[in-house]
């Protein structure tokens, strides 16, 4: 359906679950506007399941507009958006929770909540929108803590860690909802110099270790060298172009690929 194509009935939300090796997201005609600004252009692209897709690009190209509009914190204003073979956009709000649930995110900042310790931070979500009981959630978020190092800072404040500290307690409050889908927002630009190797190091071993998708916004072209199977550069809201970390950033094909990686390398 193109994206102008007024829609005249409730559309058909639902379709086979992604299979293996099929589409676990899918962006078809998406457009998206604030104002006079158009942010996405009639974009599409797919992601499988498993796979740790980068996007790359100047600034204002749309990296971070894709994410949001994932996470529903936004909405598209043409196309549809589609995660494990339910769609996000368009569809009834009941359904959008749900498949909500199957998405995680870090944010650039940290969002903790400061009144509440850091293993309350992980089970709150959990708890609430999940329907976990109090005590396994609790467990799992014990496990997570150990995973990103602190298994000490249960019942710590977020006021009272570092920011490398408080970024690794966010990853783990990502990872206790069990989503089949992480989005990272340019997670280490909020932190100091020294503290953002020890948070690329943890993603890295979390993208080796576990079935996740990833998709990832990041400036830090060596972290994406490393974790991605796929890297898509963006400009001016399309992808223009698309390939295997190797090629991308060894022999990019387009020559405005080339200009930003020069002056980001």
């Amino acid at each position: 359906m193109s994206a102008d194509t007024p829609v005249t009935k409730e559309p058909d939300t639902h379709a086979e679950p992604a299979a293996a090796g099929g589409e676990l997201i899918r962006l078809e005609g998406v457009t998206k506007r604030f104002g006079s600004n158009t942010v996405l252009d009639d974009l599409d692209f797919s992601v499988r399941p498993g796979r740790h897709v980068t996007l790359i690009g100047p600034s204002g190209s749309g990296k971070t507009t894709i994410l949001r509009l994932l996470m529903t914190l936004i909405e598209p204003d043409a196309g549809t958006i589609t995660v494990d073979g339910e769609h996000l956009f368009p569809a009834p709000e009941k359904q959008v929770r749900e498949v909500r649930k199957k998405i995680g995110m870090v944010f650039q900042q940290f969002n903790l909540f400061p009144n509440m310790s850091v293993l309350r931070n992980i089970t709150e979500a959990p708890v609430q929108v999940l329907g976990m009981s109090r005590d396994e959630a609790e467990e799992r978020a014990r496990e997570l803590l150990d995973l990103v190092g602190l298994a000490d800072k249960c019942d710590a404040r977020p006021t009272r860690l570092s920011g490398g500290q408080q970024q690794r307690v966010a990853i783990a409050r990502a990872l206790a909802m069990r989503p089949r889908v992480l989005l990272l927002d340019e997670v280490t630009s909020a932190l100091d110099p020294e503290l953002v190797a020890g948070v690329l190091d943890l993603l890295r071993d979390i993208a080796r270790s576990t079935d996740i998708t990833m998709l990832c916004v990041t400036h830090e072209m060596g972290f994406a060298r490393d974790i991605s199977d796929q890297v898509l550069m963006f400009d001016s809201g399309r992808v223009i172009e698309s390939g295997p970390p190797e090629k991308i950033f060894s022999d990019p094909e387009r020559d405005r690929t080339r200009e930003f990686l020069s002056a980001v390398l």
